[in-house]
């Protein structure tokens, strides 16, 4: 496979595949850089949604053409959702979003709980993976514990590890990467910190998942959550549990809902047109990939455009970086991230900045802690309203990255 670069990466072809970039606003194309708080969807996934709503939904277990074709789109769904996740269709359940499931799981997971057990969250995270496990460990009497970041090196703090993650440890709850400033962590030592004192380990990887190549087993992760919508596709979330501990999780449902797995964590009807759309967004990344299987073409297409992204985020970076007055929130080189920028600017309040930017130049960027709040307290941060963050995507162009920067000169 060649490496993505600006210079042979098919991005003509890529950006005729986002309807939304024909968009325009005060007589200029938008430039997206607002993927980390959910990219555009691509036109596979829209027709998919559009068509089996045309066709006539159904609910299921019916004995009528429209319920079955909709038991066959979740099936086609999960099927999809296994190749990129490397995990079993019957593994992953579909939700309203990631924060929802996680919230269901804590509830579920908690029963099994006792007070002066232990939960490990971290200061990095986005509050989805810390306040659903807070809440459960206030109910029950659990005692939390934090993994602190540190704030020269914009990572995880793992000095204290083997102090935190101990005997009494029932859950490590831990993020695979920074939505905020886009820190990629080393789940390794956590994985086997937790598998040594049989605690499980929680990893949201809704940041992670559309720039890191996802395999649940191999990361020893035993419940993985990510949302399609930060991949291309519509607003479902998505869990991939392992069927050991899935068989016996009892989460909250109706008495009449199914007692089975995955269904019985999916309370309610589901929304069928968005899983429509979750199998078209996950082939999108195939799309760009070779193998003999879907799962080979993921992993190959993931590398594919991340080697790009990176190249326009390496760009960003530096650009702003010899800006005066610009300050770039960043772990060092050395340290993989995503394509994620966050950055402030000396004397100008974010949301202004964003505002600005909207009006005057037509770029899409958004302002604060972007629910990481912890992240931003220990970085000193939220008292002057957060960082701007720009997020680079399969779409993104150079252009566009020059757009962002010159605009940005004009605030210093």
């Amino acid at each position: 496979m060649k490496i993505a670069t600006t210079t042979n990466y098919p991005i003509a072809k890529v950006r005729e595949q986002f309807p939304a970039l024909t968009r325009t606003y005060n007589g200029r194309a938008v430039a997206y850089f607002d993927g980390p708080g959910g990219s555009q969807v691509v036109s596979s996934a829209i027709q998919a949604i559009a068509r089996y709503m045309e066709r006539g939904g159904g609910n299921l277990h019916g004995a009528f053409p429209s319920s079955w074709e909709t038991e066959e789109v979740i099936s086609e769904a999960r099927l999809a959702v296994a190749d990129f996740l490397n995990v079993q269709a019957k593994e992953i359940a579909f939700g309203a979003n990631m924060t929802t499931l996680t919230i269901a799981i804590a509830n579920a997971l908690g029963k099994k709980f006792k007070a002066g057990d232990e939960i490990v969250v971290t200061e990095m995270d986005h509050r989805a993976n810390v306040d659903p496990w807070i809440m459960m460990a206030e109910d029950r009497g659990l005692t939390v514990r934090w993994v602190k970041v540190d704030t020269e090196t914009k990572t995880l703090d793992l000095t204290e590890l083997n102090e935190l993650i101990n005997e009494k440890t029932k859950i490590v709850a831990i993020g695979m990467a920074s939505n905020a400033i886009g820190t990629i962590v080393d789940l390794k030592p956590f994985a086997e910190r937790a598998k040594k004192v049989g605690a499980l380990l929680i990893a949201d990887a809704v940041h992670a998942a559309p720039h890191v190549p996802m395999d649940r087993d191999d990361m020893e992760i035993d419940i993985l959550l990510c949302s399609a919508y930060k991949f291309f596709g519509p607003h479902i979330g998505i869990a991939a549990i392992k069927e050991e501990i899935f068989k016996d999780l009892e989460p909250y449902k109706l008495t009449t809902s199914p007692s089975y797995y995955p269904d019985k964590l999916e309370t309610g009807t589901q929304n069928h047109e968005g899983i429509a759309g979750i199998r078209p967004a996950i082939e999108f990344f195939a799309g760009f990939g070779e193998g003999e299987t879907r799962r080979a073409r993921i992993l190959s297409g993931v590398a594919h455009i991340e080697s790009y992204e990176n190249s326009l985020a390496n760009r960003l970076r530096e650009g702003l970086s010899a800006i005066e007055g610009v300050i770039v929130t960043q772990a060092a080189a050395n340290v993989p991230k995503t394509p994620t920028v966050a950055f402030q600017v000396a004397g100008v309040e974010p949301g202004e900045i964003c505002k600005k930017l909207a009006e005057d130049h037509s770029i899409f960027v958004a302002a604060g802690h972007f629910y990481a709040s912890t992240l931003g307290e220990v970085l000193g941060v939220n008292d002057s309203g957060g960082w701007v963050r720009a997020g680079l995507a399969p779409y993104s162009t150079e252009e566009e990255v020059d757009r962002l920067i010159g605009a940005i000169k004009e605030f210093t």
